[in-house]
């Protein structure tokens, strides 16, 4: 009773056309064979012209079947993975029962008995199924792999890893996923652990999430990736590719490290300096200067200290704070980039993570930030709103060679009315005096490593 549904459901789902179209072919090719026999028997009873008669029928009949109803029936063949390339290699399993078939080969020959050579034509068929088995294991399976929107450097993220099997009658067994080494190229950085798929349904799909941690921040590429199966008895290891370009997106560290908390101690000074204003709530009390107006005076704390006391405010309006990433690096710096000297382009590391873990902290106290390095300027807006456009450039940015005109340090001093937090990696003295008025500068070489 289970199985009339089961054909009324593959009947609903089926191709009508290419159905009828199988069905005329093999009825064509039926009576193309029965001619053929006809012909041959005609022939035996000296009947030439019936014989000649039938046999151009029947080739007629298959040249028609090949000409008219096999394109169609190839278009709609869902073989298209028999023609992928696959890779294989005998394990030691493998190597251990080729030696026992190889004994067994050579006491069937030396003896001639009978026996032995059913169990060495039983062993070689069980090592030929082995191929047809793993190949069919590995024959239209497809993969996706799903990486989080926003990745860190450092920081273990959550990857998906998909297979599907696109055939539609038979499952899939023990599969591995794992990415492919480029030739000539560095090893792979994404899915470093292989992926394990006991079972994959037929024309189904299955999921597994794994853990994925990227070392450094960058744009980590993988062209292709590769599944393995050993199923069903692991004499053979075979394997196929599967294009699937992939890229990552890592920014920077944005974890407090001691030289962005040492940083932070000045910081947080400079920033309540620049706070100061004309607002209406009460920031601090100071001694009274010749140049402050008579009405800021407070008079009851002057009262009190027995000198003149002046009040002063806080803002009405929030800081405005231009973070700047210089990318420019010393003549002996840039050289020693050049001669692949480690330390420095750690420098330069060091100097982007600084960069990131600002950019985050004023992210998450929601202030308004601009930013700006060499070719890359954001418009002041919440943080909220630049973040990731600033650590996306973070992520690629890559150290410059000298700037010998300055050109970049004066465009920043051509923002008086901005807080500027300027990170760089060059000595003292680099930095203009124009510039030191409204910035509190970042150099490297005073944080500790």
């Amino acid at each position: 009773m289970s199985v009339l549904p089961s054909i009324a459901r593959l009947w609903a789902r089926a191709d009508r056309s290419a159905v009828r179209a199988f069905f005329l072919s093999i009825t064509a090719l039926a009576a193309a064979l029965l001619l053929a026999l006809y012909s041959g028997a005609a022939a035996e009873l000296g009947q030439i012209a019936l014989a000649t008669t039938s046999a151009v029928a029947a080739l007629v009949i298959a040249g028609w079947v090949g000409v008219t109803l096999v394109p169609i029936l190839a278009k709609r063949t869902p073989l298209r993975w028999i023609g992928y390339s696959t890779q294989f290699r005998i394990t030691f399993q493998g190597w251990m029962y080729l030696g026992g078939l190889l004994l067994v080969a050579l006491a069937a020959l030396n003896t001639g008995n009978n026996l032995l050579f059913l169990i060495l034509a039983s062993l070689i068929a069980l090592l030929l199924m082995s191929g047809i088995l793993s190949a069919i294991t590995l024959a239209g399976i497809g993969l996706r792999l799903v990486l989080p929107e926003h990745i860190f450097a450092g920081q273990p993220v959550r990857a998906m890893v998909e297979l599907e099997n696109e055939k539609l009658t038979l499952p899939s067994f023990s599969l591995r996923v794992e990415a492919a080494k480029a030739k000539n190229a560095q090893p792979a950085a994404l899915l470093d652990t292989p992926v394990y798929f006991p079972y994959l349904p037929k024309h189904d799909r299955v999921q597994q999430t794994i853990p994925v941690t990227f070392p450094r921040r960058g744009i980590y590429h993988q062209e292709a990736f590769r599944v393995v199966t050993s199923f069903p008895f692991g004499f053979l290891r075979k394997s196929r590719e599967l294009n699937l370009k992939t890229q990552a997106l890592v920014y920077p560290s944005v974890e407090p490290s001691p030289e962005y908390l040492e940083i932070m101690t000045g910081l947080q000074g400079a920033l309540e300096s620049v706070t100061k204003g004309r607002g209406q709530d009460l920031y601090a009390l100071r001694d009274y200067l010749p140049t402050d107006s008579a009405r800021h005076v407070h008079w009851k704390a002057s009262a009190r200290s027995g000198s003149l006391m002046v009040r002063e405010f806080t803002r009405e309006d929030d800081c405005r704070i231009l973070l700047v990433l210089d990318p420019h690096l010393s003549e002996k710096e840039f050289s020693q980039l050049k001669q692949g000297v480690t330390a420095t382009s750690e420098r330069f590391e060091r100097t982007v993570t600084i960069c990131a873990s600002l950019a985050w902290h004023f992210y998450e106290n929601n202030s308004l930030l601009e930013y700006r390095s060499a070719g890359v300027e954001t418009p002041l807006a919440p943080a909220v709103e630049l973040i990731f456009t600033i650590l996306e450039h973070l992520a690629i940015a890559q150290p410059l060679p000298p700037d010998p005109d300055q050109k970049f340090m004066a465009d920043l001093a051509a923002s008086p009315n901005l807080f500027k937090i300027i990170v760089t990696s060059q000595p003292h003295g680099s930095v203009p005096a124009s510039v030191w008025s409204s910035s509190y500068v970042v150099f490297l070489e005073d944080c500790a490593e």
